[in-house]
């Protein structure tokens, strides 16, 4: 029997796919190879949780290697470790410029720290997921989980150093897992947490961000800049690889708990105090314009802000005066299955 070529040609395209795909979930996922069994036990550790406040909290161990969950919910997502690129020397463009490319209705992450003005398309985000900034000398960590609809910009302190993070190609309850390049421990971005690794339990913590569309942040910052798609990667930028998963029900990858408070796909933001756990819902929030709530002793100020189209999260002080809070923002699927005992206000 005889094969023409085209069907040559689709069998190998079909057998080089198929090889990428086992591949990746056997040879690429053992970028950081996870105990699988062994004894585990637990141990009591004193974490810093930020801002020089300091708990104890209680963690496994297994073969060696610290954990904070249980190490079989933490599975290849198919690329290996650095498969999906972090942007290590980004390039920003004025505002002018990047409407070239990035029409008003387009979201990303925007950050203003002491009057520097940043935005990061999803358009470029989405093929990268971690930006290792430096604003005024300092690095901020500004990362993305497509899976999750999650922006948060984090500090990131490593052991008294900040530090360049990369993507681990792992995820936990389909959320984005990073490693440190200090101590190549595993950190969960839902939890701004390390989960996994010599840093277990510590937190990083969480700068001011917004996820707001391109056309709100030239209003606010006509001189602000602008991630460029010069990033030393070539990929589909303005094309999105996740499709319609955004709006369809179900997640790609498996998930803890489930919570039907929300759609799985609802957005929230939420906030841990005291280690307790609530999300607020935007749409609840702009329809009242404003919820003042008490939480763990504290009162938060869920208040709409209409220049910029999104929610904020303020704590009132006992003088009246406000401080704004930094929320973590993320599908209601996503925070529910890392914290199963959330309150909600919706």
């Amino acid at each position: 029997m005889s094969f023409s070529k085209p069907f040559i040609i689709i069998g190998i395209v079909i057998v080089v796919v198929l090889g990428y795909f086992i591949l990746s979930r056997t040879v690429f996922r053992n970028g950081f190879p996870l105990p699988r069994g062994g004894e585990t036990t637990k141990e009591i550790i004193t974490v810093d949780n930020g801002n020089q406040f300091f708990s104890t909290k209680e963690i496994m161990v297994t073969d060696g290697t610290k954990h904070s969950v249980p190490l079989d919910e933490i599975i290849g997502g198919g690329p290996p470790k650095d498969g999906i690129p972090s942007i290590d020397n980004p390039k920003f463009i004025p505002v002018v410029e990047a409407n070239k490319f990035l029409t008003d209705s387009e979201p990303g992450v925007a950050l203003d720290i002491s009057g520097t003005a940043r935005f990061y398309p999803f358009q470029i985000f989405v093929w990268h997921e971690i930006v290792n900034d430096a604003i005024n000398g300092q690095r901020v960590l500004v990362t993305y989980c497509p899976l999750c609809l999650s922006g948060i910009v984090f500090d990131p302190m490593v052991n008294g150093e900040r530090v360049e993070f990369g993507t681990s190609g792992k995820l936990w309850n389909s959320n984005l897992v990073m490693y440190d390049r200090k101590t190549d421990s595993l950190w969960s971005q839902i939890l701004g947490e390390a989960i996994v690794g010599e840093m277990t339990g510590t937190q990083l913590n969480v700068l001011p961000s917004d996820m707001i569309r391109f056309g709100e942040f030239k209003k606010q910052h006509p001189q602000g800049a602008v991630l460029s798609r010069d990033t030393g990667a070539t990929r589909f930028y303005g094309q999105d690889p996740y499709g319609d998963y955004y709006t369809t029900p179900g997640t790609y990858f498996p998930v803890g708990k489930k919570d039907d408070r929300l759609g799985d796909k609802d957005f929230v933001l939420g906030v841990v105090v005291n280690g307790k756990a609530k999300a607020y819902w935007p749409e609840a929030i702009k329809k009242a314009g404003e919820i003042e709530d008490r939480f763990q002793d504290k009162t938060v100020v869920a208040r709409y802000e209409k220049e910029i189209d999104a929610v904020r999260l303020f704590e009132k002080k006992a003088d009246g005066a406000v401080e704004r809070l930094n929320p973590f923002g993320a599908f209601w699927f996503s925070w529910a299955a890392a914290h199963p005992d959330t309150e909600l206000l919706k």
